[in-house]
């Protein structure tokens, strides 16, 4: 039996259809990712489930031991309250078993009231509060503080003085340690840092219970949920398996999909120029025919599903007005610190011209700060920055601090570049998905991830050839990631990024810098290749052999040669790759012309052997697809 079970949920508001029929069910141990574009009733099916609203129809059905938890009901209400104790009380119910286990010892030494009695509660009492957690919810919840990315000395700290990103860490800490044994969890990654993300990765993979994960990062839905639900053109659709598993099936049925859909479109174009002839002719023969004609295209666009490709999505290029030097940006032993606390020290490197370099690191370590240095938004303490030759510097700002939130998005546009006309304007409004009204909103009106999108128009606009993206990725959707990463790798110029997203930078980065307070340790390639690193030192103590000061002083012989021994072992792997595709491809030809062969079709265990082995090569054909054209890439 389902722990819980959702049949025919639909949510109208006013004469808006939010979602339609969504019905879908949740079993033991179940680890959900839920997907879908910002806007499409996510959170709306939380709040249901939830009890908080009641939809228009459909019914939710949760079985009898579960507890559902959500993070809206441990919101911080006590702002003197310091953070441990916040945390605390969450276990409220086993500090009053303490209190009372208390109470009977004190009753038994004084030798009052039925002693018989008040020690058989009190057994009941130590071996109930022994089976909830009662030793160890204090360790728990220190853990949980830690693990989320709370320093022990920031324990005592009211909770009235956190930040909003604070509080909703605080929230998600409560929800994890509460008895909830069903969690709803909308961007529980949000104000993470990576270091955070994966102990919390380690806590759902531990959890005994089950969740529905809203979440637009992709990495983390890869490593935790064992189920996908997308919510998409008002319907669900639920897949086995984690965001990767489901973005190959999806690719599967999107194919059949758009052949249906062009063979479609090419039947009403054919039929509709029939419909016009016979109107032309004007006789009443004609006219009946055409009338007919006309019924018969009507139901072939009724029943017309219109692929993924041929939907609007964020669709844009970048491109720099000029070429820099090879030298980018160089940076010598910078320090900052702010009212006598040091942010960091010694922090230097050097970015060459098309390198993508991420910044990586934990919250607080000054990243962010380190931008605003580039920017001259802040001066060093000590070091200096220089940019190389013919630099153009565009800066996306995770706080979108260059938008004028009184503005709509046409006149912000249009006021930064007034030499472009109205119509222009409105183009390329329509490129970031703002049409019709939609460019007169007012940005404070607007979502976060709307808000982003003037940002990023505003940098393309701007065609720098070195961009510093802090968090770009933070509000998107998914389609808004995948066609930002598209748009980056086609991209001619060099960058330097701020993200907490593991699938962005795998997909983009050449380099990544791990900042802490001591400056930089740098590592070649991918996020994956930063993991492979990271767990070999850590087991072998190779650090060494693997780690390389980011300095301008770098050895360049020695930094060359690595970078051309990390190309050899791509270039390696990329012709095994080619090579085992071409064994592939020729074994599944073999495999089809067998399958043709009737001696084979009449025998059934044959045939059920070739199309078993046939759908194993065309899976690992698929993964080895992949495989190549991320290996391409880097190679490129």
């Amino acid at each position: 039996m389902p722990v819980l079970s959702v049949h025919n949920l639909k949510m109208t508001y006013i004469e808006r259809n939010l979602f339609t029929d969504v019905s879908f069910n949740i079993e033991e141990r179940d680890k959900v990712g839920f997907i879908g574009a910002n806007g499409v009733g996510k959170t709306t099916i939380f709040r249901i489930i939830d009890g908080e609203i009641s939809p228009t129809g459909g019914s939710v059905s949760i079985s009898k031991d579960t507890r559902v938890g959500y993070m809206q009901q441990h919101a911080c209400t006590h702002p003197q309250r310091g953070i441990y104790d916040e945390v605390l009380s969450v276990f409220d119910y086993l500090e009053e078993m303490q209190s009372e286990i208390d109470a009977l010892s004190t009753q038994i030494e004084c030798g009052e009231g039925d002693i018989d009695k008040a020690v058989s509660r009190q057994t009941q009492l130590i071996d109930e509060y022994e089976r909830q957690g009662g030793l160890t919810y204090k360790s728990r919840a220190k853990s949980a503080l830690m693990g989320l990315g709370f320093k022990e000395e920031e324990f005592s700290k009211p909770t009235g003085t956190l930040s909003g990103g604070q509080m909703s860490k605080l929230s998600l800490c409560k929800l994890l340690l509460s008895k909830a044994n069903f969690l709803l969890l909308d961007e529980p990654t949000n104000h993470l840092d990576i270091e955070a993300v994966t102990w919390l990765e380690g806590f759902l993979k531990d959890f005994k219970g089950e969740a529905i994960i809203i979440s637009h990062d992709r990495f983390f839905l890869d490593a935790v949920t064992n189920k996908t639900i997308e919510l998409e053109h008002n319907k669900i659709t639920t897949y086995e398996g984690n965001y990767s598993t489901f973005i190959k099936k999806k690719e599967h049925e999107q194919e059949a999909i758009r052949n249906k859909y062009h063979n479609d479109m090419r039947e009403i174009k054919r039929v509709e120029g029939i419909i016009e002839q016979q109107k032309r002719w004007n006789r009443e023969k004609n006219l009946v025919t055409a009338r007919s004609k006309q019924h018969q295209v009507d139901k072939i666009k009724e029943q017309l599903v219109t692929p993924d490709s041929e939907l609007e999505t964020l669709s844009f290029a970048l491109e720099p007005k000029r070429e820099s030097g090879q030298d980018v940006l160089m940076c010598y032993d910078l320090e900052k610190s702010f009212d006598g606390k040091k942010v960091f020290s010694n922090l230097s490197m050097h970015i060459k011209k098309g390198e993508r370099v991420f910044v990586i690191g934990p919250n607080g370590c000054g990243k962010s700060t380190l931008f605003k240095l580039l920017t001259s938004q802040h001066e060093p303490d000590e070091g200096a920055i220089r940019f190389g030759a013919k630099v153009d510097l565009s800066y996306f700002d995770q706080m979108q601090n260059d938008l004028d939130l009184s503005k709509s998005a046409l006149d912000e546009v249009y006021d930064e570049y007034p030499s472009m006309d109205m119509t222009q304007v409105r183009t390329a409004l329509g490129s970031f998905m703002f049409k019709g009204d939609d460019v007169f909103k007012q940005l404070s009106r607007m979502s976060g991830g709307e808000r982003a999108r003037v940002s990023l128009l505003k940098l393309m606009l701007k065609q720098g050839n070195l961009l510093l993206l802090d968090e770009p990725t933070n509000h998107l959707d998914t389609s808004s990631r995948e066609a930002l990463e598209k748009t980056l790798l086609n991209y001619g110029g060099t960058m330097l990024i701020i993200s907490h997203d593991r699938y962005f930078i795998n997909k983009l980065a050449t380099r990544i810098l791990y900042m802490n307070e001591d400056g930089f340790t740098e590592y070649l390639g991918n996020y994956d290749d930063y993991l492979f690193r990271i767990q070999n030192t850590e087991s072998e103590d190779v650090e060494s052999s693997i780690v390389v000061e980011s300095k301008p002083k770098l050895n360049d012989y020695q930094l060359q040669k690595q970078l051309q021994s990390e190309m050899r072992k791509r270039k390696t792997q990329l012709t095994k790759c080619e090579n085992r595709i071409a064994e592939l491809e020729e074994e599944i030809e073999s495999l089809h012309t067998q399958m043709s062969d009737e001696s084979v079709m009449s025998d059934y265990e044959k045939l059920s052997e070739i199309t078993a082995l046939l759908e194993s090569n065309q899976s690992e054909l698929d993964e080895l697809y992949e495989k190549w054209e991320e290996l391409s890439t880097q190679v490129e």
